[in-house]
């Protein structure tokens, strides 16, 4: 049985939750969501994702917050989605691993994973 990857989804937005989980799904991923940066970081955690997909616009959380706390405790590669690029720069400051541009294509964002999971192997 091949050891499929968990990637943790964080978005506030539950039709992008749907959209993510449906189509990771079909690429062979395990998906846990959550809208909440806090349940988040306790994913992190317990759940021991393999790689965490995460919205940058979100409140009262943002995703920069998520992303700077993650990093005090965890190298779990990130992959962070925005439409604004000086977000996705300032990400990739605090440790993000990616950027996946919204709107995106389900097949671009598995390719991602794959790309980032490729160049960070198991912690």
């Amino acid at each position: 049985m091949e050891n499929r990857k968990r990637v943790l989804v964080v978005d506030d937005e539950p039709g992008i939750l749907r959209f993510v989980r449906v189509s990771l799904g079909m690429a062979g991923y395990d998906v846990i969501t959550t809208t909440s940066g806090e349940e988040a970081l306790k994913l992190v955690e317990t759940d021991k994702p393999d790689i965490m997909l995460l919205d940058i616009l979100m409140v009262p959380m943002s995703g920069l917050d998520i992303l700077d706390q993650l990093r005090t405790f965890s190298k779990l590669p990130v992959i962070v989605f925005t439409a604004r690029s000086f977000i996705a720069e300032k990400a990739m400051e605090l440790g993000a691993n990616g950027v996946v541009a919204k709107p995106f294509k389900p097949e671009e964002l598995v390719e991602k994973i794959k790309e980032t999971l490729d160049n960070h192997p198991a912690r």
